[in-house]
């Protein structure tokens, strides 16, 4: 296949300062859980996405001195020459593929708490940190200004000895440069505070001294926020912004802009979808002649065209695309359209950040693992016999099993119980804000399809003896889980109804096959993540009255991971529906729910008539155990093995995982002890006698 010509735009290069990026696909800087923490599983995964055709791939946030830490987010820095080194992995993994590389250089400032360095932070005043923790920053002064400036220059160096082609002043998300610009923050009475030269004083200087640093080596780039505050999604409150971009316009290479809302640049696909930043971007490029990159979770290369030709970017910038699919570029100049996997915006990839691991991927199970499992998102290892294998159950896990399996040329039955695939997937993509969800779905089916030697059998449910009949080889049982009536204490499952009360207590599932409850009803959110607001929004919208009760302190609090947290809370407030924290629902008889407080015990009533339990799910796997326990494990004709929520409940990305991992692994030998490769620092050995090479 070719490319349609339609997309040719988007292959042009376009040069930026001293350099040329060889197409439009800008990889901009993105968190990854690996950091200056694991250098070669960072370069490894950054590698890959130049492979697979994006132009320019930056790093993450990279600390230009100890007092600028963020731990235990992982970041990048560049703060001695052993940084240098690390970042030459990353760079020669790029350039290998004709892509530019490009160093964001950050200072946290009120943002960084420096939990790990313990050294104090610095900022425009002194202030609380703006992350939460019990610290405020020192208010800078002239030599601490000159020690900013003097840090910030000596990691350019250090960039652009590292083989980084762009280097960039990251002015913008809350940190220490773009709170200088901040007229509200920013009331400082010398030369950096005040007017609004004044408060431009120090981005301007920072910009003139890196491009002096890295010379013609080089090209610069400014992060830089389109608008000034937080207002209405799609309504930009622009303040001063325009002029300030009209004051450094073509002092900079390159403009990377995106908008003060991270909940809105960086939203998940439930509340924001593609393209959403457009509003915030109408004027940016009539007023520099440099060339401008912005974000949206393009997926559709015909609005990343559009967004070029009518001048709102120039380059299609892209963190989440390019995590779901590093050869998305690739498939377009290709015409391999149908084999993009889309990004679904969960956001799975920031959580990687938010707990200090590295990056992970609904779609893309191979994310994360190019260098300590050596797995690639298009090439698979052939299949090392001519086994037949028998998955039973297409939801997430059993489609990426088969499709992977398939792909490494394995002969593959998939047996499905119903008439449509996808399990839970199909299921929750019908809620409120979950349509992109069918994307983990659909990807696998058009995949399933090409392949000759994957048979999909539906409406096929089976027992032990057709399991049996088969004569398969390998067996794998991705039969998933289901929800619980019962909540978990941390030590056992308890239930919270009998009798006829029990009758009026729902599940997720119940929701899902349209099952509804009528009147009064307690959403009990146990689970912590997404599915408990959605329960509440989905029967909300029917017109009942609902509570959301949760235990935790916050709504759905693991979403915080995820960034989404907030947008949950805002969201349910604005249908009105009730909130209750710190609560455990610990009894219903059918007209009122008993709660207990979560730090005093204190119970209340509430009158509700129905309750929906949004708490634990129970594998599936009566099959796998009646397989087991009719024929036993050791005089089965085939390996065993259980899959994804059936074997383990948990979020779609696991299960996504699980099934290629089974993939990936069949017929090979796993060390049970050393399953995976460690990027950690060696203690035992000198690095400064080891060779680059030898690190790889």
């Amino acid at each position: 296949m070719s490319r349609d010509p339609r997309y040719d735009i988007l292959f042009e290069p376009v040069k930026v300062g001293p350099v040329t990026a060889p197409n439009r696909f800008y990889q901009v800087p993105h968190c990854t859980g690996m950091g200056h923490q694991r250098p070669r599983t960072l370069a490894a995964m950054r590698g890959v996405k130049a492979q697979g055709g994006w132009g320019v791939v930056c790093t993450e946030y990279n600390s230009i001195h100890p007092t600028s830490d963020d731990l235990p987010h992982a970041y990048a820095s560049l703060w001695d020459d052993s940084d240098v080194r690390a970042h030459q992995l990353m760079t020669d993994a790029v350039h290998e593929h004709g892509s530019l590389a490009g160093a964001e250089l950050w200072y946290g400032g009120a943002r960084s708490s420096n939990n790990m360095t313990r050294l104090v932070s610095m900022d425009v005043d002194s202030v609380p940190n703006l992350a939460g923790h019990p610290f405020q920053t020192r208010a800078m002064d002239k030599t601490d200004i000159r020690n900013l400036r003097h840090w910030h220059k000596r990691a350019a160096l250090r960039a652009r000895d590292a083989g980084f082609d762009i280097v960039y002043v990251y002015a913008t998300h809350g940190y220490l440069v773009s709170n200088f610009l901040n007229p509200r923050m920013n009331t400082r009475s010398d030369e950096y505070g005040g007017s609004l030269e004044n408060r431009m004083r120090l981005t301007r200087e920072l910009i003139e001294e890196t491009k002096e640093a890295v010379g013609d080596r080089c090209a610069v780039a400014v992060r830089f926020s389109a608008d000034e505050e937080i207002g209405e999604d799609g309504q930009p409150i622009f303040g001063e912004r325009r002029e300030m971009l009209e004051a450094l316009a073509n002092l900079p290479d390159l403009w990377d802009i995106n908008i003060a809302d991270y909940s809105l640049e960086m939203g998940v696909s439930r509340f924001v979808k593609e393209g959403a930043l457009e509003p915030y971007m109408t004027w940016v490029k009539s007023v520099t002649d440099k060339p401008v990159v912005t974000v949206g979770r393009f997926t559709s290369p015909d609005t990343m065209v559009s967004q070029i030709k009518r001048g709102i970017t120039d380059f299609i910038g892209a963190a989440r695309p390019s995590i779901a699919d590093p050869f998305l570029p690739k498939k377009i100049e290709e015409g391999r359209l149908s084999e993009i996997r889309e990004c679904i915006g969960c956001n799975i990839c920031y959580s990687g950040d938010s707990l200090g691991v590295p990056i992970r991927c609904t779609q893309n199970p191979t994310m994360g693992e190019e260098w300590r499992r050596g797995w690639h998102p298009e090439i698979i290892t052939k299949k090392a016999s001519n086994a037949r294998v028998l998955v039973v159950g297409a939801g997430a896990s059993g489609l990426e099993a088969a499709r992977a399996l398939g792909a490494r040329g394995y002969e593959v039955m998939l047996a499905e119980a119903t008439r449509e695939i996808g399990g839970r997937v199909t299921r929750e993509a019908s809620l409120p804000g979950m349509s992109e969800y069918i994307r983990v779905r659909d990807y696998r089916e058009q995949q399933l399809l090409q392949m000759t030697n994957v048979e999909i059998f539906r409406e096929s449910l089976l027992s032990v003896e057709d399991v049996l009949a088969v004569e398969a080889d390998h067996v794998a049982i991705a039969t998933g889980a289901t929800w619980r009536t019962d909540r978990f204490n941390e030590e056992v499952y308890l239930p919270i109804a009998t009798g006829e009360a029990a009758l009026r207590v729902f599940t997720p599932d119940d929701i899902m096959d349209g099952r509804l409850p009528d009147g009064p009803t307690l959403i009990f959110d146990g689970d912590r993540y997404y599915m408990g607001s959605v329960m509440a929004e989905r029967i909300r919208a029917e017109g009942h009255e609902v509570t959301y009760v949760t235990p935790s302190d916050s709504v759905s609090a693991w979403a915080g991971n995820t960034s989404e947290r907030w947008r949950i809370r805002t969201h349910l407030m604005s249908r009105g529906i009730q909130i209750e924290t710190a609560q455990t629902l610990v009894a219903f008889d059918g007209s009122q729910a008993v709660l207990e407080c979560a730090y005093s015990g204190a119970e209340k009533t509430m009158a509700v008539s129905n309750i929906v339990m949004v708490t634990a799910r129970k594998p599936n796997d009566a099959l796998y155990r009646k397989i087991l326990g009719e024929a036993g494990s050791d005089s089965l004709p085939f390996s065993l093995t259980r899959i994804g929520d059936c074997d383990a409940p948990s979020i779609i990305a696991a299960a996504v995982y699980a099934g290629h991992r089974y993939a990936q692994e069949l017929d090979s030998v796993v060390d049970i002890d050393e399953p995976l490769k460690h990027d950690r620092v060696d203690v035992g050995l000198d690095a400064g006698a080891v060779s680059p090479a030898q690190w790889k």
